[in-house]
């Protein structure tokens, strides 16, 4: 698949089928937001990949309602978490600049689009979310405190093949100086 089919098929999936999610696949989804840029190739975001199941009903239970629908069926949860205080600081861990953890927050945005595309590429469906109880979800994954908690990105192989939601033009929000 070419990177521009990647990008055009990518949608949101809120229905997946009843198939496990081979171990593979998601080594390569992990391997693909690995390649992703990051603050001096620091490379702090972590992955908690849950798929046993009692410990994924359990996560699906810390979603809002409107989530815990959208991933009933979804076979993998994977809780994305960066190590706060590091990227954007300096080596005495003074912000850098005003974004401080921002900059964290960016470096795991980056590779969450790679993992979305890889997904994409290997026939998986995905939906990121940002909503959760983040204390229950700190306390049944182990997460340390020192890791700040992004998102949690449902995977799956797709059971709809949605429509592209509307998009804005590139003159909507782009200015080009000549």
């Amino acid at each position: 698949m070419e990177l521009q089919q990647a990008i055009n098929k990518r949608r949101s999936i809120r229905r997946y089928l009843d198939k496990v999610v081979e171990n593979e696949k998601l080594e390569k989804l992990i391997e693909s937001a690995l390649l992703a840029p990051s603050w001096k190739n620091q490379q702090t975001s972590r992955y908690y990949i849950v798929k046993e199941k009692d410990t994924l009903n359990k996560l699906k239970s810390y979603l809002p309602n409107f989530n815990q629908v959208n991933t009933k069926d979804a076979p993998v949860l994977i809780v994305t978490t960066f190590v706060k205080d590091n990227v954007g600081f300096d080596k005495e861990g003074n912000p850098c600049d005003e974004l401080g953890n921002g900059w964290g927050c960016y470096d795991c945005g980056l590779q969450h689009m790679n993992l979305l595309l890889k997904a994409e590429e290997l026939g998986l469906g995905s939906l990121i979310m940002g909503l959760r109880d983040v204390k229950s979800i700190r306390s049944l994954l182990n997460i340390p405190d020192n890791e700040l908690m992004m998102s949690i990105i449902a995977i799956g192989y797709p059971d709809i093949d949605p429509d592209m939601p509307k998009r804005k033009k590139v003159e909507d929000i782009a200015k080009i100086f000549d």
